[in-house]
């Protein structure tokens, strides 16, 4: 009997500090929140987005690169082939999303894309499209020529580092460079799983460049959405565990000093940035443990933060947006242009909204 006291003893403090790690999980996923309505007008399903959105972004001409069909680890799929690239002519009335065509060069049966960013050329317009891919759940980011007039993407170069071990999110700086985001710290899944429970802020934001790969921002619980200013002075990342935005400023080495964090009060995933007025879109998770619960009967819903003036002292942030699930499960972007609103999610619809 005396030696089965320690062990019922050690046993008992796991289960105290499980139970403590489990509750302080909940609480960072904001497991007990719920939403009120608060939806814009005239929100329409985009055609041919049924596979998810998980990231948008919007050209200076009103055309929307999307990505869909993600496979993460965790997390519902509604598509059972490869992921896709579209794009949507939001000058068109019919708001319909039509899949880019892709060179032969590029093995399309093993992509499964995340995040993307566009760069475009100075010197002769040329867009290039920079897409996080996870083939066979690897990461590495994928640099294709945008051909708007033919609807076609054309594969340049795969981009591999030992430092992007865990791609979420990229931001386009030159056509050969970018800043990247890891959303764990560890490439084993059983390992990355504990990440979370843990409490762990090991994760990093990555400079990539042909000369030289480097960790230019940590100790992020985990790090997801990044963009850049219109003046390309600033970069904003996202903890999404932290419910925050970093804001950094850039240095002529492309290091990047931390100037300050925004909260958001909620699970943010993408970043867009408005062209004109620098301000932030965050397509966000007003409760991370219903998105990973997937309950049909209770869905996570979607929620969108518009920060304004966000390097001033008092940064305007504001809800634009908010469904319980009943229209949007699990939001993960929100990109405007002329007006309207496209909210994009991980694994569900897409919408198309005007902007009251």
């Amino acid at each position: 009997m005396g030696k089965l006291l320690p062990v019922a003893l050690f046993v008992a403090a796991m289960a105290m500090l499980l139970g403590e790690r489990i509750l302080h999980l909940r609480r960072r996923a904001l497991a007990s929140r719920e939403l009120i309505q608060n939806h814009l007008p005239n929100c329409t399903p985009i055609r041919n987005l049924v596979s998810g959105s998980e990231d948008i972004t919007v050209l200076p001409s009103g055309r929307a690169l999307i990505s869909t069909g993600l496979k993460y680890p965790g997390m519902p799929s509604f598509s059972d082939g490869p992921g896709k690239l579209f794009s949507m002519d939001l000058e068109d009335p019919r708001m319909k999303a039509v899949e880019l065509r892709m060179t032969r060069n590029f093995d399309t049966e093993s992509f499964n894309p995340h995040g993307i960013s566009t760069f475009t050329d100075p010197t002769d317009d040329t867009i290039y499209l920079f897409v996080v891919n996870h083939p066979e759940h690897k990461s590495q980011v994928e640099i294709f020529k945008f051909i708007e007039e033919d609807n076609t993407v054309v594969h340049l170069k795969t981009v591999r580092h030992a430092l992007l071990n865990s791609v979420n999110d990229v931001v386009a700086v030159g056509v050969d460079r970018f800043y990247a985001t890891n959303d764990h710290y560890f490439d084993r899944q059983v390992l990355r799983s504990l990440e979370p429970l843990l409490g762990l802020a090991w994760c990093s934001v990555v400079f990539y460049s042909p000369e030289e790969v480097k960790v230019v921002s940590d100790g992020y619980s985990s790090a997801n959405g990044i963009n850049i200013s219109p003046d390309q002075r600033h970069v904003y990342a996202m903890d999404i565990l932290d419910h925050s935005v970093r804001v950094l400023q850039r240095q002529e080495d492309n290091s990047l000093t931390a100037l300050k964090s925004v909260a958001v009060g909620s699970l943010c995933d993408n970043i867009e940035v408005d062209r004109t007025t620098g301000d932030l879109w965050l397509g966000c998770h007003p409760n991370g443990w219903k998105l990973f619960a997937n309950d049909p009967q209770d869905p996570a819903g979607s929620e969108v933060i518009h920060i304004q003036d966000v390097l001033s002292e008092r940064p305007l942030v504001r809800q634009v947006y908010a469904d319980d699930g009943s229209v949007l499960i699990g939001s993960s972007v929100a990109a405007p242009y002329g007006g309207k609103l496209l909210i994009g999610t991980v694994f569900h619809n897409a919408l198309c909204c005007d902007l009251a």
